[in-house]
């Protein structure tokens, strides 16, 4: 027998690397979560191996703690601190349940062999048979008479673990499995015969039937005994997609994300490694679960953003998650109706070409807003066709009530005192703040500088927006200031008549049959960010915004507003032409060796010290020149200096490789190098592999 264990602490000093030997204690294995002594104090730790001897004198683990994880999931967190540039501890952190958190007992009380039937013989009054009635349950104000019935031998009382199950809105009503078309079975066959670490992208126009898909491919995974992991871009989003896989496979299914309390997500999270629930659902953590034997792995709107985590490691869900399915031998599945280059670049292509229920997807009209006078948000088409409207979504990706205030009398701007940006202003919360760093203050009276009352209100937010459209009929707002998307989604839902207005989320998925038009307000704004995925952005969000209307077999149409008609983004979007888009995209990117065709890495480096982050930037640059460089063909590109956030000075540098792993590697080293050096210890330095 192995006598040794490997250990990684769980701490988030990065200096501190393992992994470290210990005596095995009895019943430890490889995920097996220990309490170590570690020099003067005591850390949690995670087994990552076995060993027959150690060079070393070893101590003894305290005590081996409940909370194991399924060993591919440790081989995930080690493979995932390497690509990410972080450390093991950090990584295999994620996959642990909350810390302190232990299952809530209960009494339980069931009638035995005597009382589940008590003849008239037995003396009781008409209380204490309604209770042996309604039975077994866990005990609460009765608990005295229970115990009254425990004495005489007609009921046990003991403690049980009681789940905190979740409590989830259910928005979408309950639907029976509708009968495929020739390309969802053509899909569904293609997934079941897809062979152990396949990845498949599921290329359907919105309004396919995908969903459907997922299900159908999720029981044959769970026929065959292999676990499912369904991944959603929001939380926002998690309660649809929790109703259809609920409303088809019952408690089987657990859903993890950050909205759960910590008893609710260390009660599921205990579900999905003890084998009790089979799917787990949810946004980019999800894609942790400790499930064992995952068979199907599913990432629905694969091309959004909000799958790159922003916390150390700097994951991106849609790359670990083709990680997870090739340790566990299982198949990869994107979906979305507007896929990423480079999913189209790199995987097989299942296509859904049609509406799943034969409709034509919507006519796109631009509407030119060249003309119209500085301010206005809505053109007088726009407006009369939110007045002739049954149900609408209209799409602003901005939050708030206005982009910025400045004073009339003398042009003193508003800025966050942590970030140099301007602060947005929040009418109905009576406050400016920072969306980068939560700074908060009261909106002024007047300005501070010359004491002028006299103040503009600049740009168009969705709290604005909402407040205009309620003229024409009720709104429903959903953007990140929405406390519960699921009670919002669901009102919306349920009206006969009204207006979804909000930011990116409202063009993600929903399925709602009802709604006749679709409003992209100010469609351009994507295209004026420095980002060489603006194009990419601009058509996705129009094209998934169309996609809202006219499902369900009703008329719809879409308008999108902008200033920027001749777009080749938008212009493809209202053709609904993704391959064309694509195919031109690609083209771009390889001219100009951008991913796929490349790997980005950015290491911010930032300081409270005015210069310390840019003599810690170039000292990086210098350190991975020092090393060989990134590869042949890598490009080099800055220091450059970012905009001051959460009061730290920043300036970045981007390594652009053809060789990804050489680029991960001389970032890894070059950054490691930095933060070790004395001269930069007041600098903190982050690096962020595909950053998005």
């Amino acid at each position: 027998m192995q006598s040794v264990v490997q250990v990684e602490p769980l701490t988030t000093a990065r200096a501190l690397r393992g992994p470290f030997d210990y005596v095995r204690p009895e019943g430890a294995e490889v995920g097996s979560l220990l309490e170590v002594p570690f020099g003067r104090q005591t850390l949690r730790a995670v087994v990552t191996a076995l060993a027959d001897s150690s060079p070393h004198e070893l101590a003894v683990p305290r005590r081996v703690l409940p909370e194991a994880i399924p060993p591919e999931l440790v081989a995930l967190g080690l493979w995932m601190a390497r690509e990410y540039c972080s450390t093991p501890a950090r990584a295999l952190s994620l996959m642990l349940p909350p810390s302190g958190v232990r299952a809530k007992a209960q009494l339980w009380a069931e009638p035995t062999a005597a009382g589940r039937d008590p003849g008239p013989e037995v003396r009781l009054t008409d209380n204490q048979r309604a209770l042996l009635a309604a039975l077994p349950r866990f005990a609460g104000t009765d608990l005295g008479a229970l115990r009254r019935l425990e004495k005489r031998g007609l009921v046990t009382v003991a403690p049980r673990d009681r789940r905190r199950a979740p409590e989830h809105v259910a928005v979408g009503a309950r639907r029976d499995p509708p009968v495929l078309n020739p390309e969802q079975e053509a899909a569904v066959h293609a997934i079941a015969t897809a062979g152990p670490g396949e990845r498949l992208l599921l290329h359907g126009v919105t309004g396919s039937g995908k969903t459907e898909v997922y299900l159908r491919a999720a029981e044959q995974t769970l026929r065959a005994g292999a676990g499912v992991i369904v991944l959603v871009p929001e939380i926002g989003l998690t309660p649809q997609m929790i109703a259809r896989f609920v409303d088809r496979f019952g408690d089987t299914v657990a859903v993890l994300h950050s909205g759960l309390s910590q008893g609710e997500r260390y009660d599921e999270w205990r579900r999905l490694r003890d084998g009790e629930a089979r799917i787990c659902v949810g946004p980019r953590s999800a894609v942790l679960a400790p499930l064992r034997g995952v068979g199907l792995v599913i990432v629905d709107e694969e091309h959004d953003g909000t799958y790159k985590h922003e916390g150390d490691p700097r994951y991106d869900a849609r790359l670990v998650a083709q990680r997870r399915a090739e340790l566990s031998g299982g198949v990869l599945v994107v979906g979305s109706a507007t896929p990423r280059p480079e999913s189209v670049h790199a995987l097989r292509r299942i296509r859904l070409a049609h509406r799943a229920d034969g409709a034509r997807l919507p006519p796109v009209q631009i509407v030119d807003m060249r003309a119209t006078a500085a301010g206005t948000v809505l053109h007088r088409r726009t407006h009369d066709a939110l007045v002739d409207a049954r149900k609408a979504i209209v799409l602003l990706n901005r939050r708030g009530w206005s982009n910025f205030l400045t004073c009339r009398s003398c042009g003193h701007t508003w800025e966050c005192p942590q970030c140099d940006v301007t602060l947005v202003l929040h009418r109905a919360e009576g406050a400016m703040s920072c969306h980068h760093c939560g700074h908060r203050e009261p909106v002024p009276r007047a300005c501070p500088e010359c004491a002028s009352v006299s103040l503009a209100r600049h740009g168009t937010g969705t709290e604005r927006l909402e407040h205009e459209l309620a003229r024409i009929a009720p709104v429903v707002r959903l953007d990140a200031g929405v406390a519960n998307p699921g009670e919002a989604l669901q009102r919306f839902e349920r009206a006969d008549r009204a207006i979804l207005v909000g930011t990116q989320v409202v063009a993600k998925g929903h399925d709602f049959a009802d709604v006749d038009l679709g409003v992209v307000v100010d469609a351009d704004g994507t295209l004026r960010f420095p980002d060489f995925r603006a194009e990419e952005r601009t058509f996705s969000l129009v094209t998934q915004l169309a996609g809202r209307a006219g499902r369900g077999g009703g008329a719809g149409r879409v308008l999108v507003q902008t200033l920027d008609p001749d777009a080749p983004s938008i212009m493809h979007a209202v053709r609904h032409d993704s391959d064309g888009f694509l195919e031109g995209e690609l083209q771009r990117r390889r001219a100009l060796r951008y991913p796929p065709f490349a790997t980005l890495i950015r290491i911010v480096c930032s300081s409270t010290e005015p210069g310390a982050a840019h003599a810690a930037a170039h000292a990086v640059r210098t350190a991975v020149d020092a090393a060989g460089g990134a590869g042949d063909g890598a490009m080099l590109l800055g220091p450059a200096p970012l905009f001051r956030l959460r009061g730290r000075e920043r300036s970045q540098l981007v390594v652009k490789g053809p060789d990804r792993y050489a680029a991960i590697e001389a970032a890894g080293v070059a950054a490691a190098a930095v933060r070790a050096a004395k001269a930069h210890r007041t600098a903190n330095l982050s690096v962020d592999v595909d950053p998005q």
